[in-house]
């Protein structure tokens, strides 16, 4: 077998951008004389293998490259018009050596093209430069089309620019054909074919930084920001910086492989749209050095996503992921980096590329452009969020974004829209832990909340979609204020009678969870609907207390008004006496209650798992159980062993009305009521009615708050155990 050499070229980096595409030029240079080279990422460098040593390669390199023909007549400053530096191209033209023989043929070819296209002083413009194109495409050689086809796509006749080389190979003033031509002189003699005496040193210090003679400042573009001149105010930033020359030909050289492609988006489509390998438009999230203007269409050409990869391989298995490096977020292409980072993750390794170096394509200074280094993404192997695409379902999440990014939208949707983008460009990197996620769902119901109160945008973008239990999982931190605010997110309505309390908090149908209320009682299924014909909705106060009690307030009065069978007071999820005292000993907990509660609320709370209580006499005001026990849903009472059937306690809404004054003498009141109302209800108190317990301390508001919480049923039957008599009451009071 072969000896393999390994070679690590520690000038060719995946940042900044010229030392990426240096190391895939050197690649693809030396595919044609070893096609068995294979190159890897490793750490922060390039690593070669190749059957060939070191010293074989770099003599290839130096003596025996045979540059690819770049050319750009379609450009002013491209060397074939009097008005651009011509002093380069005519070397060329003029030259001997085998070497630049093909580039010669490649010259002429195109300057036919443009005698019988009458261009001779002049670039063309508009359907001049269309035509030329498209004659271009047609009659140049072969070896000239990668380099055509990297720079310009023809989609539906017309010439469409990939990013990666500006405008068809030019960023503003400057060419990077002329340029390509002006840095390959400086390397090779134009008469003899040789190396220039300089060259191998400047090879040196292309593949390995070595020491070099002193570089000179030349035309660079956008591919090295850290090497381009300070800001000028006539131009922007200053064309000229110091480059190695080898540095600009090997990056032209590995900008061959990423040749775009027309793609139809719908087979309706009778024009090809542009798709360039692993490129998308802008957004700020993932990274702080983006501003919201720089993700602006007119701020950017958009993102580049350079793949690395670990496992060495070969030019042709490189070229071909970089042919087919259209990455799709399910059905549909990734059309932006919050996309792109969704779908690489759901990928996994896709073709064996396991990291990004992620660029932005950012307008700085005046009309340059740099290809801005904004972060290095790892793909992972096993993505854990893919539940995070629920928020696209009624095409929520584009919709939203859409609104948001518009001109004219207000400030606090565009501010929500990033923090939203950041949130999920994280989240879908690594498996989110239960503080991010909480994170998102208090910022998706700050995102409602905002939606909610603009009914004008009613008409552009729906409701927050419904969420699965999935998020309730991966939020729970095993906290009391999590399954306290869970518990009410649970709120539902009795039997079939919808009244999830998502639709109090939000104007949302109760029946139609992605239609705002005013839409869906207009539609001819639900204009007959009664809760259409009331007011269910609560206006979220300052503070959690008021909020609470203007929610069972409401939930109180919805037996009578819309002939419900029992109180509306049940959730899937409960919490324990001690989450209860816990809340009632004060308001540490409120904060962060507040804050889940709307998020948790749009999303579906499953049953939880209500192991067996074990009630301890002083973990629990016997006020407040008494309280507690006077408000709970008959189908709770009656499923209490101990208790008959068809139990029904009528709803005591002074029990309410008298703690939410504040006032103790009417908070003892209210006890009063509780005990008369379970006695009335064949439900004995286990205390007299002139013994009955006070509140001990507890805010009579507070109070009337927790009454809302839905209690573990074993919870609720431990509270019964203490405060009801076993046997039932024969005479009510």
């Amino acid at each position: 077998m072969d000896e393999h050499h390994e070679i690590v070229l520690t000038g060719c980096t995946p940042s900044p951008l010229v030392n990426y595409l240096k190391g895939l030029g050197v690649l693809r240079i030396l595919n044609n004389f070893d096609p068995d080279t294979r190159a890897a990422w490793v750490g922060e460098n390039l690593r070669l293998a190749s059957t060939k040593p070191l010293e074989v390669l770099f003599h290839y390199l130096l003596n025996d490259y045979t540059p690819t023909p770049v050319l750009a007549p379609w450009n002013g400053g491209s060397g074939f018009y009097k008005k651009g530096n011509q002093e380069s191209f005519q070397k060329i033209k003029d030259s001997k050596t085998s070497r630049l023989c093909v580039y010669r043929s490649c010259l002429d070819a195109a300057e036919c093209v443009l005698k019988l296209e009458g261009l001779h002083e002049d670039k063309p413009d508009n359907e001049a430069k269309t035509k030329l194109l498209n004659h271009l495409r047609g009659r140049l050689p072969e070896e000239a089309l990668e380099w055509f086809d990297a720079s310009i796509l023809l989609a539906g006749g017309k010439g469409k620019f990939p990013p990666l080389l500006g405008t068809g190979g030019n960023d503003g003033n400057l060419d990077f054909t002329n340029n390509f031509m002006q840095r390959l002189l400086e390397l090779i003699d134009a008469e003899s074919g040789e190396a220039t005496p300089k060259s191998a040193a400047l090879l040196d210090l292309a593949l390995f930084s070595k020491p070099a003679p002193e570089l000179a400042k030349q035309a660079i573009g956008q591919f090295a920001p850290g090497q381009v001149g300070g800001p000028n105010s006539t131009t922007g930033y200053e064309a000229k910086g110091t480059i190695n020359p080898w540095d600009f030909v090997l990056m032209i050289e590995g900008v061959m492989p990423f040749a775009a492609a027309v793609v139809r988006r719908n087979q309706q489509s009778s024009e090809g749209i542009l798709s360039y390998p692993f490129t998308v438009r802008t957004v700020s999230a993932g990274s702080g050095s983006l501003g919201s203007g720089d993700a602006a269409a007119s701020m950017s050409r958009g993102e580049l996503w350079m793949p690395l990869w670990s496992n060495p391989a070969r030019y042709t298995e490189i070229r071909a992921l970089l042919s087919e490096g259209r990455v799709a977020l399910g059905t549909r292409p990734a059309k932006d980096a919050l996309d792109f980072v969704r779908a690489v993750h759901r990928l996994g390794g896709y073709r064996g590329v396991d990291r990004f170096q992620r660029y932005g394509l950012m307008m700085r200074s005046g009309k340059s452009y740099l290809a801005t280094p904004l972060e290095r993404v790892q793909v992972t192997s096993n993505p854990q969020s893919g539940w995070i695409d629920e928020l696209e379902r009624n095409d929520w999440l584009r919709k939203f974004r859409s609104f948001s990014q518009d001109k004219n939208t207000p400030t606090r949707f565009s501010t929500l829209c990033r923090r939203l983008e950041n949130t999920i460009f994280v989240m879908a990197q690594r498996k989110p832990s239960p503080a991010r996620t909480q994170s998102l769902l208090v910022l998706l119901g700050d995102i409602q909340t905002a939606l909610s109160r603009s009914p004008k945008v009613h008409d552009i973008v729906p409701p927050v979609p419904q969420l699965s239990n999935k998020w309730v999982r991966e939020a729970n931190d095993e906290g009391p204020e999590f399954r306290i605010a869970c518990a009410l997110a649970g709120l539902r309505g009795v039997e079939q009678q919808a009244l999830p309390v998502r639709s109090q908090l939000f104007p949302i149908h109760h029946a139609s969870h992605n239609k705002w209320m005013i839409d869906a009682c207009k539609s001819e299924k639900h204009k007959e609907d009664p809760v259409c014909l009331i007011r269910a909705q609560v206006a979220i106060q300052k503070d959690l207390v008021s909020t609470m009690i203007e929610l069972l307030r409401l939930r109180l009065s919805l037996p009578a008004r819309l002939n419900f069978t029992d109180k509306p007071l049940r959730s899937n999820a409960g919490i324990n006496l001690v989450d209860l005292m816990t809340f009632l000993d004060g308001d540490q907990m409120d904060m962060k209650i507040a804050a889940l509660f709307p998020g948790l609320a749009l999303c579906e709370i499953s049953d939880d798992i209500d192991n067996e209580y074990i009630f301890d006499d002083s973990a629990i005001s016997a006020a407040f159980a008494l309280c507690k026990l006077a408000l709970t849903p008959d189908s709770i009472i009656t499923a209490l062993a101990k208790f008959p059937e068809n139990v029904h306690l009528p709803v005591a809404p002074q029990i309410l009305t008298k703690l939410a004054s504040g006032e103790s003498m009417q908070a003892e009141q209210a006890v009063k009521i509780a005990w008369r109302r379970l006695r009335n209800s064949n439900l004995g108190p286990a205390m007299p009615f002139n013994q009955l317990p006070n509140l001990r301390g507890i805010d009579p508001r507070r109070f009337a708050a927790a009454l809302l919480i839905p209690l573990k049923f074993s919870a609720t039957q431990a509270l019964a155990k203490a405060m009801l008599n076993d046997k039932e009451v024969s005479q009510p009071v």
